[in-house]
């Protein structure tokens, strides 16, 4: 694996720290310890599910994109960005509800929109690149 994508996938095992501590707070919203109206509480779902999702997309990305002989910048490319969009989409659930009682998500649910565009980048490159050393290798 190129060494700047190995460095990124090392990163981002260690965040995986953090998602598993979120799921702490998740237990603590879901059993009422901590306060959280209906919205809220819908959105650190989200929030929370999309994290450990995309990182999981992300790794597979990575991996994928190694194994069918991509090359480094473009698998690196397809990988990042993938990566990148479990930091946007995560970030627009969870602070677009900060407050107490919020009744619906504030400007931040724009982090959303633009992770999930990021996303669909990520995987575009991701999958070319992966077609492109399919054929080249044929």
């Amino acid at each position: 694996m190129d060494p700047i994508l190995t460095i990124v996938v090392g990163v981002t095992l260690l965040t995986v720290v953090g998602i598993a501590f979120g799921g702490t707070f998740m237990l603590r919203v879901i059993s009422g310890k901590q306060g959280a109206n209906a919205l809220q509480k819908t959105m650190f779902r989200a929030g929370h599910a999309h994290a450990g999702v995309l990182v999981t997309l992300g790794l597979v990305v990575a991996l994928l994109t190694q194994v069918a002989g991509v090359s480094p910048g473009w698998s690196a490319t397809g990988s990042i960005l993938v990566l990148t969009s479990a930091i946007f989409v995560p970030t627009g659930f969870f602070l677009s509800v900060i407050g107490t009682e919020p009744e619906r998500p504030n400007a931040w649910i724009r982090s959303v929109w633009i992770g999930f565009g990021v996303l669909v980048a990520g995987l575009i490159v991701a999958g070319i690149a992966v077609i492109a050393a399919g054929v080249g290798a044929l």
